[in-house]
C-alpha cells in the first residue's frame, strides 16, 4: 500500500550533545516506512525544540496542514516523548489525527494506529482524555447553569442588534437597522440568499466586518431577542458535531426592547419552519464494504458502479457480484480465523521472529560500543605518547570506517524490530476480537461490517475463479492452505 506518510524528528539540544543525532531518527523511520512500502512525502524538522509545548512550532502546523488536505495520512516518529511531552498536547494530537482519519505511528512503543491493536491503544488514550473533558465540562455547565437562571451573559457576547450595558441588553442602533430590514426583505423575497445579496450590495456587514451569508442571516432571523426576549443557553454539543435541546429548565431568559414586531418575527418564522419541513437532506454516498481493498488479479482496483450489484474492474472487465464475494470473504474468515492451531503456531513464529531479530539488534549495538571503545583506547594512546601519528592513523581509521558502516546499519535493524513488535501486538489484538465474529457478522450494521473489513483485511484479490485475501499482519489464506498441506515452511 502506497500510503504517504511523514516523518517526525523533535532531538532536543540536550539530546544531540548526549550524541541523539536527528539524522538517526530519521533513517530509523524511513527504515520502517518502507519496510511497510509507504511513501515517505515530507520530513518535519523540531530539532532543538523543547517537548513541552510544539503544536504552534511552524513545523507542527505544516504538518497538521499537510494531515487536513490529504497530502499525508500518517507521521511517523520514534516515540510518544518525541511527538510531545505534554500530555494534553498528545491527546490533542490524539483527537486531530483521529478526526482527519490519518494515523500516529510511534516506533518504541509499537503503536501504528493503522493497525487494530495501535488504534487501540489510542482509542483508550481518547477514552481517558474525554473522560478528563467531561469532568471539566460538568464544573463548566454547573456555572453556566447558575448564570443563565440568573438572566446573565453567558460568553459576554450579545446578539445582534444589541450590546450589554449595565447587565442590561439595550439596542444598537447602527446593527439594529440592518436586523429589521433582514426581517422586512425576508418576508417579501422569502430566500435567505436574496437578504444576504440585497444587504452586501447596500455595503451592510456583520458585526466583525464579514459578508452576510445564509446561515448568519438565519441566525438573526430566527433569534428571538427581536421580539423582546433574549432566550440562551438552549443547545448543548453531543459530539461529532451534532446539537440537542437542553430541557427549559436549564434556559436562561433576559427582556429586552424589540427590534421588530411579535407579529412580523412569528410570520418570517413559520415561513422559515415551512421551508425547513418541506427541504430534504440528501442521502450519504454508499461506501460499498470493500471498497478500496478489493483488487483485480491484473493489478488495478474493483469498484460497484452506481446502481450496479457487482464490483467491476475498469481495466480489464473482470466482474463479480456484491453478494458473493461478502460471501465468500464471510466464509474465508471463519476458516481462517477457526483455525486455532494455524493461528497459534503463526503467532509463536512471529515471537520467535521477534526474539532473534532483538537479540541481533542487541548484538549489533554491542559491537558498535565495543569500536568505540577500541577508538577511545587508540586515542589514549596516542595522546599518551604511545604510539606514533602514523600508527594512530592505522589503526584508528579502519575503525571509524567499521563504526560509520555500524552506525548506519542500526536504524534498519531497529526499523525491522519496529514492524515486528507493531505486527505482533496487532495480531494478539486482531485474533482475540475475530474469535466470534462470523456469528456476529449476519446481524451487524453495514457501518460496523464496514470496520471490521478496514481492521482485519489489507487486501482482497480476485481473480478468474479465485480469491486471495491477504488479513493485516497476518499471513494470506494461500498461504496458510500451503502450511496446511505441508507445501510451505511451518
Amino acid at each position: 500500500m502506497n500510503k504517504p506518510v511523514g516523518i517526525w524528528i523533535r532531538v532536543s539540544t540536550e539530546d544531540q550533545a548526549q550524541g541523539d543525532s536527528p539524522e538517526h531518527h530519521e533513517e530509523r523511520a524511513r527504515s520502517y516506512a518502507k519496510s511497510r512500502g509507504w511513501q515517505v512525502k515530507e520530513v518535519y524538522d523540531l530539532a532543538g525544540q523543547t517537548g513541552k509545548a510544539v503544536m504552534q512550532h511552524p513545523e507542527a502546523k505544516r504538518m497538521m496542514k499537510d494531515i487536513e488536505r490529504g497530502h499525508i495520512t500518517g507521521l511517523v516518529f520514534s516515540k510518544l516523548a518525541r511527538l510531545s511531552r505534554n500530555r494534553r498536547e498528545l491527546e490533542d494530537f490524539s483527537d486531530f489525527f483521529n478526526k482527519h482519519e490519518a494515523d500516529l505511528i510511534s516506533l518504541s512503543e509499537a503503536i501504528d494506529t493503522s493497525t487494530a491493536g495501535g488504534r487501540m491503544f489510542f482509542h483508550l488514550l481518547g477514552v481517558f482524555a474525554q473522560w478528563e473533558r467531561e469532568e471539566i465540562t460538568e464544573r463548566v455547565n454547573a456555572s453556566i447553569l447558575t448564570r443563565a437562571k440568573l438572566g446573565k451573559s453567558i460568553n459576554g457576547s450579545a446578539p445582534y442588534g444589541y450590546k450589554w450595558k449595565d447587565r442590561k441588553l439595550v439596542i444598537q442602533p447602527e446593527e439594529a437597522l440592518v436586523r429589521k430590514k433582514a426581517y422586512e426583505l425576508f418576508l417579501q423575497h422569502r430566500r435567505k440568499g436574496v437578504v444576504s445579496k440585497l444587504l452586501n450590495a447596500a455595503g451592510y456587514r456583520t458585526r466583525v466586518g464579514s459578508i452576510w451569508r445564509d446561515t448568519s442571516i438565519l441566525r438573526i432571523l430566527d433569534e428571538s431577542s427581536a421580539k423582546g426576549m433574549y432566550v440562551f443557553n438552549t443547545m448543548r454539543q453531543t459530539g461529532n458535531w451534532k446539537t440537542e435541546l437542553k430541557p427549559e429548565s436549564e434556559w436562561g431568559k433576559a427582556e429586552c426592547d424589540a427590534i421588530v414586531s411579535e407579529d412580523l418575527w412569528n410570520q418570517v418564522n413559520q415561513i422559515i419552519e415551512e421551508q425547513l419541513k418541506s427541504w430534504k437532506k440528501p442521502g450519504k454516498t454508499p461506501v460499498h464494504l470493500f471498497s478500496g481493498v478489493a483488487h483485480c488479479s491484473c493489478g488495478a482496483k474493483m469498484y460497484v458502479r452506481a446502481g450496479s450489484p457487482k464490483y467491476v474492474c475498469r481495466k480489464c472487465c473482470n466482474k463479480i457480484p456484491i453478494v458473493d464475494l461478502e460471501s465468500i470473504v464471510k466464509d474465508e474468515m471463519k476458516l481462517f480465523f477457526g483455525q486455532r492451531d494455524r493461528v497459534s503456531q503463526h503467532l509463536q513464529n512471529a515471537d520467535r521472529n521477534l526474539t532473534e531479530k532483538a537479540a541481533a539488534l542487541e548484538s549489533h549495538q554491542h559491537e558498535i560500543q565495543k569500536v568505540r571503545d577500541e577508538m577511545t583506547r587508540t586515542h589514549r594512546l596516542y595522546l599518551d605518547g604511545q604510539i606514533t601519528a602514523q600508527g594512530f592513523g592505522e589503526f584508528y581509521k579502519p575503525a571509524e570506517e567499521r563504526l560509520n558502516q555500524l552506525r548506519n546499519e542500526l536504524p534498519k535493524l531497529e526499523a525491522e524490530v519496529d514492524l515486528l513488535k507493531v505486527n505482533k501486538l496487532s495480531t494478539d489484538d486482531v485474533v482475540h476480537e475475530s474469535a466470534t465474529l462470523h456469528e456476529r457478522w449476519p446481524s451487524m450494521a453495514p457501518d460496523d461490517r464496514r470496520k471490521v473489513v478496514e481492521a482485519l483485511i489489507e487486501k482482497i484479490v480476485i481473480g478468474d475463479g479465485a480469491i486471495d485475501i491477504t488479513y493485516s499482519c497476518l499471513p494470506t489464506s494461500e498461504e496458510l492452505c500451503k502450511n496446511q498441506q505441508g507445501l510451505g515452511p511451518g
